[in-house]
């Protein structure tokens, strides 16, 4: 193999790597973020926490990195950058962790999985992605965005029996009976949902962004400080009268702020932003159901999570839906040459 045919392989491949180191960082924050919840941490505080641990962060390095492509800011760039900050960092991560408290890491991963489908939708209608209704692979998108749709409601509605897994089984009986006390899955999955529809519009809006204030870095760091400033107003407005929210010590509530904020907003902002220029917003999202299936695995080992059956073939439609939309992705990069065989002959 030539050493210009390896740079492709690599460059090829380039995508791929991170947006899937992506997605075990989302596994350990949802880990590290339910077992905090759990111990009672704010999910309007943690909100806050976060993005300024993400802001002192990633800001140095966008001041020395992106010091000679930062481009002029504009009204138009800060009030989509206000934007961003509402959609993401407060609007979705509050619901998210809302619905989080009122159900289960495993479940909360696994409704995120609607996200794809969220953002192809929103691609379609802003003509970031392309449909041909007579092409095999964009019917598959379609259809896909539908099964995913189904696998969701079928997750939220449907638990099933509960499976008795060996390293869960010592306590089961507690667990269910504790456990299900606080929990609210319709609720939460209502969150969880809405949460999602915000984070598919913050991905969206990022890609268009991009296209006039292309500097990743600086625009990862806006995006965190914008997230901190609303999002204390938020958590102001829901703990004003309980200061003992804001108190942190060296347990698991810092960790949480630590991990979530470098990891899954400066990072994460700034991987993705670079992923999106090269394959646009719907690939960026399209591989959750990695996140759910570690996810899923490690809570029920350290959260003692209890599954149900109902749950599971509801994470398994998701992921065939979501495993065609990104099959049609994947043929959207096929020269139009080669799409004469994929076309469907007219009835």
């Amino acid at each position: 193999m030539s050493k210009s045919s390896m740079a492709q392989m690599i460059n090829r491949a380039k995508p791929f790597v991170a947006v899937t180191l992506m997605q075990f960082g989302f596994a350990g924050m949802s880990i590290i973020s339910k077992f905090a919840l759990n111990r009672g941490m704010s999910q309007h505080v943690l909100v806050v926490y976060r993005h300024a641990v993400a802001t002192v962060f990633i800001a140095p390095f966008a001041i020395v990195f992106d010091r000679k492509v930062r481009p002029k800011m504009t009204f138009s760039v800060f009030t989509k950058i206000l934007l961003l900050g509402l959609l993401e960092p407060v609007i979705d991560q509050n619901l998210f962790y809302t619905g989080m408290k009122l159900t289960t890491a495993t479940f909360t991963s696994a409704m995120c999985n609607v996200l794809p489908a969220f953002a192809f939708i929103m691609a379609w209608i802003f003509r970031l992605e392309k449909i041909n209704f007579r092409s095999l692979h964009s019917l598959a998108k379609i259809l896909g965005t539908i099964v995913t749709v189904g696998g969701a409601m079928l997750m939220t509605l449907i638990n099933g029996p509960m499976l008795n897994l060996p390293w869960t089984r010592r306590n089961i009986h507690q667990e269910s009976t504790s456990a299900t006390d606080h929990q609210d899955p319709i609720k939460g999955a209502l969150m969880i949902g809405a949460g999602c529809f915000c984070w598919a519009g913050f991905v969206n809006l990022q890609a268009i962004t991009l296209k006039s204030y292309p500097a990743e870095l600086s625009l990862a760091a806006w995006i965190c400080l914008m997230g901190t400033v609303q999002g204390t107003v938020v958590a102001l407005g829901f703990e004003w009268d309980n200061p003992a929210a804001w108190s942190i010590h060296w347990d698991s509530k810092l960790l949480a702020a630590v991990y979530s904020g470098i990891i899954c907003s400066g990072v994460a902002y700034y991987v993705q932003g670079l992923v999106m220029k090269e394959r646009g917003p719907v690939f960026v999202t399209a591989f959750s159901p990695l996140s759910m299936i570690i996810v899923a695995v490690m809570s029920s080992f350290m959260l003692a999570e209890i599954m149900y059956l109902g749950r599971v073939i509801g994470a398994m439609v998701i992921v065939i839906g979501l495993y065609m939309v990104l099959w049609g992705k994947s043929k959207d990069r096929i020269p139009s040459e080669s799409e004469k065989d994929d076309v469907v002959p007219p009835v």
